[in-house]
């Protein structure tokens, strides 16, 4: 086997020198086109196609990630602009809802001096079908409510009554609730009757006024305001307007439905009575009114407005 692979060196030796020898005498007697460098030329071109060709995709591999890493480095600078740019829009939609708070505070008071009112934020609503109530961010240990208070918004319009208290937090149930029942005046003739909340009533967002007496006139479009009684709310706080009058089926006595004057589920910002002048009878409906809520001009402004 040694004496068969020394046979094999000595032959490869062998050819070697004689393609060297041959491709020296060729270039020097025909010069750079004789035929061992042709034939050297035409089986290397192949390849240097090839080496050519594979240059070239490595180029474009190495320009392609280059380029990779500008595009990276500038969509990263355009992310932190972006970050930069949301915090900017948000601390201006927090400036812009503080802003509006205060004007809102600012024109409760001007509207309603003889309320001792503070504000608050929901910050939660019930989520089943048997209740309509939310939950705001004032407790007693942050606030002086109590259970009974009335929550209004800004213009003066009943949206419920607090409920129940809790260290940081309140649960406030609307109007719609089956909880809710005050008594209450209807449009300009001072007739009395219950506005109250109706199971059935309250998944159309309505509300029944109940015990209506025949001699009162109820008309759709009448406003239906607090009456006072009781103690617990002031008068002169807007429940809602009368839609439709009916009579009850048994035939005695008639109810209307009521429709309130504000969306209790989308409201965010609500005020909560703490204390108020009390109404004197004696000074008559429409001057009780107006002590209790303010001038009727900037009412019909609130109410268009909400």
């Amino acid at each position: 086997m040694k004496a068969l692979l020394n046979r094999r060196s000595i032959f490869i030796f062998v050819i070697a020198i004689l393609i060297a020898v041959s491709t020296i005498v060729s270039i020097n007697v025909w010069g750079r086109n004789g035929p061992v460098t042709g034939l050297a030329n035409a089986v290397s071109r192949p390849l240097r196609s090839l080496a050519s060709t594979v240059v070239r995709v490595f180029e474009s591999i190495y320009s392609s990630i280059y380029r990779y890493d500008d595009l990276m480095a500038d969509y990263e600078k355009k992310l932190i602009r972006l970050s930069e740019l949301e915090a900017a829009y948000r601390d201006s939609i927090i400036i812009a809802e503080e802003n509006k708070r205060l004007r809102e505070v600012l024109g409760f008071r001007e509207r309603h001096s003889g309320y001792d009112a503070v504000d608050a934020f929901v910050v939660d609503r019930s989520g089943d079908n048997w209740s309509s109530s939310f939950t705001i961010n004032l407790g007693y240990m942050n606030s002086d409510i109590k259970r009974g208070n009335g929550v209004i918004t800004e213009y003066g319009m009943l949206i419920g009554q607090i409920s129940d208290v809790g260290a940081t937090s309140s649960t406030v149930s609307t109007v719609l609730d089956t909880t809710f029942s005050v008594s209450a005046f209807i449009g300009d003739g001072g007739g009395r009757a219950t506005v109250k909340g109706d199971f059935t009533l309250m998944r159309s967002g309505l509300l029944m006024l109940d015990y209506i007496k025949e001699d009162i006139v109820v008309l759709p479009g009448d406003f239906i305001v607090t009456s006072g009684d009781g103690g617990m709310l002031p008068a002169g706080l807007i429940v809602g307007e009368v839609l439709e009058v009916y009579r009850h089926s048994t035939g005695i006595g008639r109810y209307a439905t009521v429709k309130p004057m504000r969306d209790v589920t989308t409201i965010s910002h609500v005020f909560i009575i703490t204390g108020f002048e009390l109404w004197n009878p004696d000074q008559g409906l429409e001057q009780g009114l107006e002590q209790s809520q303010g001038q009727g001009a900037e009412q019909e402004q609130g109410q268009g407005a909400d």
